[in-house]
């Protein structure tokens, strides 16, 4: 079976951590990705605590999302916090709505900035790359979108493809895995729910218990894309246990 992660965010209104790294162990789950909250200000004796935590959980942490003030910033403490964690990619997970370009020059710029933020991740060793929402989807002036212009301004750039949120943007997954697969290093495996249900939880649903082809998706991504790490996310559930243990039963089964 494909390894499975999951997105530490998800888990981020349930408290402790500990309690998520143990029921994620014990539920069969290999590998975790952590957030900018979850570790940004940690000193090197708390991300060992947090290496250590994962550890007896039989979990690793391949991959992590960095903002782009830390990454930009304060380089030398995401390297800290990726080389104690045992990363292998960094993925920049998002850029605010007033700081948002809104032309093609613009985002093509953006994505030249990101791929000169990366280099230095990448002469570390580390993947690096950008991973998406529903905006870069929304068709721009010049008929193409910020996600194509990301990726023309960092050619060298990964991409984490939120096969979800790509959904919701209006976007077809199926021709951005065709066009673009040989960028994709890793997904986000996340579900969404049939129109108006799941309103308490922003629309979303456990993994195979909403309306994206996750068993077709797979195939295409197994065949056509270089996706290493495959993770689990849930941006608003209202239960932990319920969306780890369904998730991963439905995962085994693509």
């Amino acid at each position: 079976m494909t390894k499975l992660g999951f997105q530490l965010y998800s888990a981020r209104n349930f408290p402790p951590l500990a309690d998520t790294l143990a029921a994620l162990g014990k539920a069969g789950y290999a590998e975790v990705e952590g957030y900018g909250a979850l570790y940004a200000t940690f000193d090197e004796s708390q991300l060992k605590a947090m290496k250590a935590d994962l550890d007896a959980n039989g979990l690793t942490m391949p991959t992590g999302h960095f903002g782009l003030d830390l990454l930009e910033k304060e380089p030398e403490q995401a390297l800290l916090i990726a080389k104690t964690l045992g990363l292998e990619a960094i993925y920049c997970p998002h850029l605010v709505a007033d700081l948002r370009p809104t032309d093609a020059a613009g985002w093509r710029a953006f994505g030249k900035r990101l791929s000169e933020a990366g280099k230095r991740y990448q002469d570390a060793g580390y993947t690096f790359g950008w991973h998406n929402h529903d905006f870069e989807f929304k068709t721009l002036e010049d008929g193409t979108t910020a996600q194509e212009q990301i990726l023309e301004g960092g050619p060298d750039l990964a991409w984490e493809a939120d096969i979800a949120w790509v959904i919701r943007g209006g976007a077809d997954p199926m021709a951005w895995i065709d066009r673009y697969g040989d960028r994709i290093t890793a997904v986000h495996v996340k579900d969404i729910a049939p129109a108006g249900e799941n309103a308490d939880e922003d629309g979303w649903a456990d993994v195979g218990h909403g309306t994206v082809d996750w068993k077709g998706l797979m195939a295409a991504l197994r065949s056509k894309t270089q996706t290493k790490h495959y993770v689990v996310e849930h941006d608003n559930p209202n239960d932990l246990e319920r969306l780890i243990s369904r998730s991963i039963a439905a995962f085994k089964t693509y």
